[in-house]
């Protein structure tokens, strides 16, 4: 066996322990626990608002935020019975085949991730983003200055996780090969304890993670490396099985304008969502909290979802290449039946005309 049928091996290995594993535990203490491989959804999205009683579990915690600071709550027309504090791919994941979570958000990898182990969803919402939203971390003392210094370096890699495509990007626009380099299968939750350890050289970090890292170890040589890679989509995601069930269809429906409302709400009132998210939920000082939202871009959200779908299809394509997943055809990953109703929902500003 080559070297790189090695590190093929070792990606899905490594890929299935992080996140099929998990997933296995999850569902093992879950005595509700069913199979999310269902049918396609299919047939027309039902109107109106979904009947009396109906319930969801919906992990998107900002949403939660921007809902009760902006009032939005009271126009949710079902019942949110939880918002489970979850973000990671693979918890989503998790959570999607142990039934207990109805509804997340995340970067566009996961929905291909659970594709590769089974786990059939659908993507109902779409957020774009056409600016670099992670900076790596290097550890304190590092030389690294630029991406190409990550040669020989061991950098933290989710692969269940917009991190981990982000790793790989960065590498081919550097010019490095996977094999130029030590990719450590780590969860993101772990990326701050690796960094500070020193058992590895770099990682990917978003806002606010990288304010509190760097306030801490910026004094011992820590610093933050930039690059022009792009994780384009933010996606809202549904198992197959709550898609096919009408009352769920119908909250999941309705709750899709309410998100991209909310998201252009915090944009629109940033003093309110700086106290509500950055300083009470997160933990950074306000004057931290004005210099994130300082460097952000209003929300877009795209009326058309071909091109979303393009860069579905090309994150697949790397991560095939890379031997993390096997081959798939990312349109199969998006219900177009949801297919601009977030862009409808907010001003012409917020919509992204393909």
């Amino acid at each position: 066996m080559t070297r790189h049928d090695n590190r093929r091996a070792l990606a899905r290995r490594s890929f299935l322990a992080l996140a099929g594993g998990a997933v296995l535990s999850v569902a093992a203490c879950s005595p509700q626990t069913k199979s999310v491989a269902s049918a396609e959804p299919a047939g027309a999205l039902p109107s109106g608002d979904p009947p009396p009683g109906t319930e969801l579990n919906i992990a998107v915690r900002t949403a939660r935020l921007q809902f009760e600071a902006s009032g939005l709550a009271k126009e949710l027309p079902f019942t949110v019975s939880e918002w489970p504090n979850l973000s990671a791919g693979p918890d989503i994941i998790q959570g999607f085949r142990a039934t207990s979570i109805d509804l997340a958000t995340n970067a566009g990898i996961p929905p291909i991730q659970a594709h590769a182990i089974g786990v059939q969803a659908k993507i109902v919402g779409v957020q774009v983003r056409r600016y670099p939203l992670y900076t790596f971390a290097t550890a304190p003392g590092s030389a690294v200055t630029k991406a190409a210094d990550f040669r020989g370096k061991k950098i933290a890699f989710s692969q269940g996780q917009a991190q981990g495509v982000v790793v790989l990007r960065a590498l081919k626009e550097a010019g490095l090969k996977n094999s130029d380099v030590e990719l450590v299968a780590l969860p993101s939750t772990q990326f701050l304890t690796a960094l500070q350890s020193g058992q590895v050289d770099v990682a990917p970090l978003g806002e606010p993670t990288l304010t509190k890292y760097l306030d801490q170890y910026a004094k011992d040589g820590a610093r933050g490396v930039k690059t022009e890679v792009v994780d384009l989509l933010t996606v809202l995601w549904a198992p197959n099985e709550v898609l096919n069930d009408p009352a769920k269809a119908a909250a999941v429906r309705s709750f899709v304008p309410l998100w991209a409302r909310g998201q252009v709400w915090a944009w629109e009132n940033p003093d309110e969502w700086i106290d509500a998210y950055y300083v009470k939920d997160q933990g950074v000082t306000k004057e931290d909290g004005r210099r994130i939202v300082a460097s952000l871009h209003k929300p877009q959200f795209p009326v058309s979802w071909d091109d979303a779908i393009a860069w579905e299809q090309e994150t697949a394509d790397l991560m095939a290449e890379g031997g993390f997943v096997p081959e798939q055809k990312a349109a199969e990953l998006f219900d177009r039946r949801f297919e601009g109703l977030a862009a409808e929902a907010v001003a012409a500003e917020y919509r992204e005309e393909s």
